[in-house]
């Protein structure tokens, strides 16, 4: 068993593409933040990019983007493979590691390791669940129209996406959501979404990471005030529309479980449950 550590985003998506398109809807965050390295300079630190070998053959993926949690993929349940992956990223970051994303199991045993190595506590911060949508089943009787944000819209963004940080992680950095908004109004690979009625914003969403065949969903947000009238479900079903008529397969999004309404109106729409994770972070 061998593990592969990368310095070139090149060449590890050419190293591990094939093994994560195999399974591209697990796997689409690791393939799509893998497209923004290759197109982008949004990172400022050096990634962690790895994947473990076993007999010529790849069952391992771990992707990290500091100051961020690290990513694993779909991993057979070999306590030996993650023993090698807490090593590695022990030896590169120390106790520094915040936190672990990936699927239930395998994230839950990285915890175990991470802990049993460091001494440090860890917890459950977020179970999600992965969706895709191959045809959009739009919602009827919602009035209203949707359309790309622009330039123009940028307070607008700014304040909502920061309101979203809020809402799903618990903290606002104004810093950060408004880098995130320049990113989405200036990239070619993403895109953030406005659902209006009467000419008035009512709903956002944004399309990122993409993959060999798909795209992922993203920072949904309805104020308050505009909730439970549908806008939600109008805007991500007009935009899974527009990305499935660009060329894509598919499109993915993340929910949280702890959030009924949010899982329900996405089937509605079309999305189907695709696989569970879980988000672990570290403490003292």
């Amino acid at each position: 068993m061998q593990l592969i550590r990368f310095d070139s985003a090149a060449a590890f998506a050419e190293r591990v593409t094939d093994f994560l398109q195999a399974r591209e809807a697990e796997h689409n965050l690791i393939l799509g933040l893998t497209t923004t390295l290759l197109t982008t300079n949004e990172y400022k630190l050096p990634p962690y990019l790895a994947c473990v070998e076993k007999d010529g053959a790849m069952i391992a993926v771990a992707f990290r983007t500091p100051p961020h949690n690290l990513i694993l993929s779909e991993i057979p349940e070999d306590h030996a493979v993650l023993d090698l992956i807490t090593q590695d990223v022990y030896l590169l970051y120390g106790e520094s590691l915040p936190g672990v994303s990936g699927p239930k199991t395998i994230s839950q045993a990285f915890a175990e390791h991470w802990t049993t190595l460091t001494r440090k506590s860890s917890h459950l911060h977020m179970a999600q669940r992965i969706y895709r949508l191959d045809k959009v089943n739009a919602p009827e009787n919602i009035p209203g129209t949707f359309r790309r944000a622009t330039r123009n819209d940028r307070d607008l963004l700014v304040a909502w996406l920061g309101a979203f940080h809020q809402e799903a992680m618990g903290e606002v950095n104004q810093e950060q959501a408004e880098r995130s908004v320049e990113n989405f109004l200036t990239s070619n690979t993403r895109g953030l979404y406005l659902w209006e009625d009467n000419g008035q914003p009512v709903s956002m969403a944004g399309s990122t990471g993409p993959t060999p065949h798909g795209i992922r969903i993203g920072a949904v947000y309805t104020p308050p005030e505009f909730r439970k009238r549908g806008y939600a479900s109008a805007c991500v079903a007009a935009l899974s529309q527009v990305l499935l008529d660009s060329g894509r397969k598919f499109c993915f999004l993340y929910t949280d479980l702890s959030n009924p309404t949010s899982n329900h109106i996405y089937q509605d729409i079309g999305y189907r449950p695709v696989s569970d994770v879980d988000e672990y972070h570290f403490g003292e």
